[in-house]
């Protein structure tokens, strides 16, 4: 029982040590992030549009209507590439 008892607490340990140090990298990156300001490749999000639209339009059609889903996406991320056809 003792060997059960010091493998959790030895787990749950180094567990808090990954998160730990993943929640530091994450804010480290954060702060690099607000200082350059990138602009954003709309023409990306209207690539991934089309394919995300035929891709779920496809799976719909062969597999299950489960994955309106995806088509959904690719509705998205048109809208996005329509909302901002300007920059």
């Amino acid at each position: 029982m003792v060997i059960k008892m010091d493998f959790w607490i030895i787990f749950l340990f180094l567990l808090g040590l990954v998160l730990l140090a993943t929640l530091t990298c994450f804010c480290q990156n954060e702060k690099k992030r607000t200082e350059q300001v990138k602009e954003i490749n709309y023409q990306a999000f209207f690539f991934l549009g089309i394919s995300f639209m035929g891709m779920g339009t496809a799976l719909r059609a062969a597999i299950s209507p489960g994955f309106m889903g995806i088509k959904a996406l690719g509705t998205i991320y048109m809208s996005i590439v329509l909302n901002n056809r300007d920059k």
